[in-house]
Parts: C-alpha cells; structure tokens; sequence
C-alpha cells in the first residue's frame, strides 16, 4: 500500500442510471506506482467506474479526484489520464501512426509523429505504421489503441480488458508497459477477467460486485497466491 499522498482518491464514489445503481459507495485511494487489479462478473460497475475516476461521468454522490483534482471541473487534467478501452476507438480510415500522432497533437505532446512511433514501438507495431488501421486484425488495433491511450504520457492510466485480442506477444508487450509505467511512478487500474493477468502487475487486488468493492486486499511480500486468488474470484462470480 503506497504511503505518499493518494493520486487517485474516491470517497462515498456512486453513480446510478434511473432506477439502476451501477457504483455503490466505493472509497478507494492509490498512491504514484500503485495498480488495482479489478475483477467482478459482467454488469458489477467496473466500466462505469473507470469512467467516474477519469471525468467521463459525473457521480451521482461522493467524489473522485485525481491529484487532488476534480476533473469534471477541470478539463485540462484529464491529460494526465489515459484511458484504455476493450473497443479500439480508433478511425479506420487513417493510418497507424496517424492515429496516435493525432491523438498525441490532442495532448499537445511535442513532436506528435516521433512520440507516435516511439508509443508503437513500445507496443511492437511500428513495422504497422503505414498501414490503414481497417487492414489490421483485431489484436493490432488494440496494440495501436493502446499506444493512442499512452503517447502522451500519463501518470494516471485506467484499462477496461485491455487484453481483449491479444496474442501473447501483445500481452507481453502490454505486460512490459505496464511495469514500466509503474516503475516510472504511474497509477494504475487495471480491469480483467484474467486474474494472472491482473496479479502480475498488481500492488492491490478487489471483486467487485453490484456496485461494490469487495475483497480488497495488498500485495502480500511474497505476491500473490494466483491459483487460491482464481479459486476464490471464480466462487464469488458464479454466486454474483
């Protein structure tokens, strides 16, 4: 558990759609170089919550802030958030490397071609980056999706399954990233079903369910019991 002051911190966090709750009073605080592995079954909140931490939605009670800042208030501070999606987001039409660059002049990164390729090339698709998106299989556009989400660099970096179509060359260069990121001092959160996955890079690892963080717990110093932890989420999905 980080000791520095929190990076990301949610208090009494919920948010509902009509009659739906889809967050319930969630409270949770991450430190520079913490990552949250969430797990949970479909429909548990976890995308809604990302989409809270990152200013994308607005909470229906309690609070979310990023380095002690409300990004619903404050639109410039969401540059210091990358978002990873399961969908590619990406446009068909244009070219690898125009993609990210693009997204890159968005962030107003300096010299948004290099810092493009030099994303791809941590996600080893930069021999891809001619190419058109729409020729890429699904597991490339994702790699792509994930160099568009981190070309500029932030220090706060929720992934929504952003393992979905990768082989295991993608997942390894996903995997590396990661790492890196959080040796350089970045916060993640992390949603998968792939609890190995998730426990690899995780300092803290929860369930959630119905809205719900439930079985939080830290790193123990000598990692994670991957199969106890898979036995144990497996049971709490199938009875969510």
């Amino acid at each position: 558990m980080s000791v520095s002051a929190p990076v990301v911190l949610a208090s009494a966090l919920a948010r509902t759609f009509g009659t739906r709750t889809a967050v319930a009073d969630v409270h949770l605080s991450l430190g520079a170089g913490d990552c949250l592995a969430l797990f949970g079954p479909n429909g548990a909140g976890k995308t809604t919550l990302l989409r809270l931490v990152a200013g994308l939605l607005k909470p229906s009670a309690g609070s979310v802030q990023v380095h002690g800042v409300d990004m619903r208030r404050d639109a410039r501070s969401r540059g210091r958030v990358g978002f990873i999606s399961h969908h590619s987001m990406l446009y068909p039409a244009l070219t690898v490397q125009e993609n990210v660059a693009f997204a890159a002049r968005l962030q107003g990164v300096a010299d948004p071609e290099g810092a493009a390729l030099r994303a791809l090339a941590a996600m080893q698709v930069d021999d891809r980056a001619a190419a058109p998106v729409r020729t890429l299989s699904r597991g490339l556009q994702q790699r792509v999706s994930v160099a568009r989400a981190t070309v500029h660099g932030p220090d706060v970096v929720l992934l929504d399954e952003p393992y979905t179509g990768l082989d295991a060359a993608g997942a390894e260069a996903l995997t590396e990233m990661l790492r890196a990121m959080q040796a350089a001092g970045a916060t993640l959160v992390l949603v998968t079903h792939h609890v190995d996955e998730g426990l690899a890079v995780a300092t803290r690892a929860a369930v959630m369910r119905e809205g719900r963080l439930e079985r939080v717990e830290d790193r123990p110093a000598a990692g994670f019991d991957v199969a106890r932890y898979t036995s144990e989420y497996r049971a709490l999905v199938r009875h969510a």
